[in-house]
């Protein structure tokens, strides 16, 4: 499980890299589960809600083309590490859930209670960063490695995003998708011994469109392996 990753630093990257304006306020370099972070999602309004179930429903009906959805403006939006389902019942158990959902599994997402909502509304987004962290255990001790872009740039990873409120309260939450990575020449070498290996669904760089924009039967085409000759690995003291 990626629980644990690196902000993009310095800020003037996100328009760079992603289109995007650069946060307001600092990130934190560090981003463990249920701190805040930032995600890109498509341009969303309540009024103009983004590619999902309404507009499935009205495809079905005939009310609309069974074309590609349009093309939408990027937007930088802030979030906690960890997606909370419109469904739990409280800010308390909320905050319990959370820590356990900052990775969603591309294979079972549209069938997962906690994550099916997000994804056939079509909320999902680009989580902006320079490294992940895994555990190298062939020592037989956890030995912390940063995992990032051999040409040192950030790294683009799909994402589902959602909204929890009730009464007063508002939760913003993003998740990260994964994919197998027991094949991986790389990432095969890190987390424990006789689980399954994962890996953060990097997207390409020419993608990022195209994901955010997909029809969510179309999405899944996206849940790829990152090439291992493209990412390096280095251990990190504490």
């Amino acid at each position: 499980m990626s629980v644990h990753y690196e902000s993009v630093s310095p800020a003037t990257l996100y328009p760079e890299a992603f289109q995007v304006a650069a946060p307001a306020l600092t990130q934190e370099r560090h981003v463990w589960p249920r701190k805040a972070g930032v995600f890109i999602r498509r341009q969303f309004s309540e009024a103009a809600p983004a590619y999902g179930l309404e507009r499935q429903a009205a495809e079905a009906d005939g009310a609309a083309q069974a074309a590609a959805p349009e093309k939408a403006a990027r937007e930088l939006a802030a979030g906690q590490f960890g997606l909370v389902p419109p469904w739990v019942k409280s800010a308390s158990d909320a905050k319990l859930r959370s820590t356990k959902l900052v990775n969603a599994r591309s294979e079972t997402v549209t069938t997962s209670t906690n994550f099916r909502d997000s994804w056939l509304k079509g909320q999902r987004c680009i989580v902006p960063l320079m490294a992940f962290f895994e555990d190298d255990w062939r020592s037989g001790k956890p030995v912390p490695t940063r995992i990032s872009r051999v040409d040192g740039k950030p790294m683009g990873v799909a994402g589902l995003w959602e909204r929890w409120a009730k009464d007063d309260q508002e939760i913003i939450s993003f998740t990260l998708l994964t994919v197998n990575a027991n094949s991986h020449a790389l990432l095969h070498r890190y987390q424990q011994g006789g689980n399954e290996k994962r890996m953060p669904a990097i997207l390409g760089e020419g993608t990022y469109d195209a994901w955010l924009n997909a029809r969510p039967e179309k999405a899944r085409e996206f849940m790829r392996a990152y090439p291992a000759n493209w990412l390096t690995a280095n251990p990190v003291e504490k």
